[in-house]
């Protein structure tokens, strides 16, 4: 059944607006109040909340509100499909006709689920509901007070099975998520009466929801008709790609991988948007399906890749693989991601583990749980002489050449530039080196941690920048010179000077240098690059180092909400 994008297209921005207003005024209540709590037991937390609050308190309840929004979808769509392996709904009620979290009734009931009591403090919730304890704040509601506790240790235990999808709960989102999760007005409550079990059979809600959440912001930043800060780029580039360009793209790059090796394959059947095009005698070789490497390089929520995997799925078995053990196989070996923006990294990972435990329902076992290979790409910093005292106590001079050294800055405006950095070194040198400081014991070397994690760090997005694939697929970002900061037109003009003109044309470019030889590259992008005299160095690069196999220019209406805006142009198999 197809999402109702008409309903989450009203639902997501109000509750955008609805989650900034209740977590303002939870930080407001936290940082006035005068109670034990906030005196004592959580002074040091609070301390900091106040501290990032005077900094920045639009930033922090963006910041705050979006990660429980993303929680909040995971926990609807879990409950839709019933997959929580404590076997109860969490927002929902177990069935048509009751109105009580599922969750809640069977805490009151005295029946927790066992894996979540390591999570909260049971008996204490136990003297809430009886009346022996008193609420945090005088005269709440003890059952809210208990379903938020609930709420909490489910993201707890969900942080042990899924870490990089639940993040571990910090003191600022947990002390901001809301007192009121019961009520029909309450954010839960938009969830559960906004948010179908239909709506949830396809893990594309998800891009949907993040779309429409962020519609508010990119209409706020575009108003402004100024250069977009580094901080508002995911939220002025990112456009959710309709399903039949994702299937058109990706059967006509991947698919076509996959026919070229395999003549006599089926998969040609499960392909309506394929098409056949020249014979080709030379081809990238696949001996195997492990052996495929697809990388989106701007993947957003990740809808390329939730496709991706159905067509490996069908590859996998064809091949005469368990369909039990091809989840995970996908995962390890085939898809790649890169990401700015931390909450479009997350709902691509969440909608790849959803499409995994949709095939399998071993793949919420731990020894399954290969996390999808998303890399969200981090401003990393040193200080001054922070690489120096890291490199002399660890003994590291050896491997510290100039190369090394300019790596290491290289990520500094990271989320200004995303996959467009191009790493000054190699892959296999890169590899080395990071085995080499991996190995490196930090016992008793408290001050160097941060350093030694932020050097890693460096090292995993340098290594994925590096990497060459055999399909590169993206609905690259859309940003014209006027829209630029000035750091990414200095970036623009240095490094690509003959597509500098928007960033999808730069990211074009860049596909040619994440693909391998006869790989295949398949995009959908503005269609200037095709007429404007400024993109001809672009087109001869095209011609001369690539061949296109398919060019569609699928103008209007092939993005709905852009209509009157701008057409596009989907390439494919350059």
């Amino acid at each position: 059944m197809p999402v109702n994008t008409a309903a989450l297209k009203t639902f997501a921005p109000a509750m955008r607006r609805q989650l900034l207003e209740a977590v303002g005024r939870k930080l407001d209540l936290l940082l006035n109040s005068q109670t034990p709590d906030t005196l004592s037991t959580y002074a040091r937390q609070i301390a900091e909340l106040r501290e990032q609050a005077a900094e920045n308190r639009d930033q922090l309840l963006e910041k705050v509100a979006y990660t429980w929004f993303n929680r909040l979808c995971a926990l609807r769509y879990l409950d839709a499909r019933g997959w929580h392996p404590f076997g109860c709904k969490v927002l929902m009620p177990a069935g048509e006709g009751e109105t009580q979290a599922e969750l809640l009734k069977l805490m009151r009931a005295g029946s927790l689920p066992s894996v979540l009591k390591d999570h909260t403090n049971e008996p204490q919730l136990h003297g809430l509901l009886d009346g022996q304890i008193q609420t945090a704040i005088a005269g709440a509601d003890p059952q809210g007070e208990v379903y938020r506790e609930l709420v909490l240790a489910t993201c707890r235990f969900y942080h042990e099975l899924l870490p990089n999808l639940f993040e571990g709960l910090d003191d600022a989102s947990e002390l901001l998520l809301p007192d009121d999760l019961l009520s029909e007005g309450s954010i839960a409550g938009g969830f559960r009466l906004e948010i179908s079990d239909d709506d949830c059979q396809d893990v594309e809600v998800l891009g949907w929801l993040y779309q429409f959440y962020i519609a508010e912001k990119k209409d706020e930043v575009m108003a402004r008709k100024k250069a977009v800060p580094t901080e508002d780029i995911p939220a002025v580039t990112q456009l959710f790609t309709p399903h039949w360009i994702v299937r058109y793209l990706v059967e006509n790059s991947l698919g076509r991988l996959w026919l070229l090796n395999r003549p006599g394959s089926k998969l040609r059947e499960q392909m309506p948007y394929y098409i056949e095009g020249e014979a080709e005698t030379e081809f990238l070789k696949i001996n195997k399906p492990e052996e495929i490497k697809l990388l989106d390089p701007a993947c957003g929520s990740g809808h390329m890749l939730t496709y991706a995997f159905d067509l490996l799925s069908l590859i996998y078995e064809e091949e005469g693989y368990a369909p039990s053990d091809v989840p995970g196989l996908i995962l390890r070996h085939n898809l790649h991601g890169l990401e700015i923006c931390p909450r479009a990294a997350q709902l691509a990972e969440l909608a790849l583990v959803f499409k995994a435990r949709e095939k399998s329902r071993r793949f919420f076992q731990p020894e399954q749980l290969a996390g999808p290979k998303i890399i969200e790409l981090e401003d990393i910093r040193f200080e001054e002489d922070q690489l120096n005292a890291y490199i002399e106590d660890l003994d590291l001079g050896e491997i510290f050449d100039q190369d090394l050294f300019k790596l290491l800055h290289q990520f500094e405006e990271a989320k200004s530039f995303g996959s467009l950095i191009q790493p000054c070194t190699d892959e296999q040198s890169i590899a080395s080196v990071r085995q080499v400081i991996a190995a490196k014991d930090l016992d008793g070397q408290l001050f160097l941690r941060e350093t030694h994690r932020k050097v890693l760090r460096v090292l995993e997005q340098a290594e994925a920048l590096t990497q060459r694939h055999h399909v590169v697929v993206a609905n690259p970002p859309y940003m014209g010179t006027a829209g630029m900061n000035a750091l990414v037109k200095a970036f623009a003009t240095t490094h690509y000077d003959d597509s500098k003109g928007d960033l999808f044309a730069m990211f074009i470019k860049r596909a040619f240098t994440l693909s391998q030889s006869r790989g295949y590259m398949a995009m959908v992008t503005m269609q200037s690059w095709m007429f404007l005299s400024s993109f001809e160095q672009l087109r001869v690069k095209l011609l001369q180092d690539g061949t296109l196999i398919t060019l569609t220019q699928i103008g209007f209406n092939s993005f709905p909400e852009l209509n009157s805006k701008v057409w596009t142009t989907n390439t494919s198999g350059c």
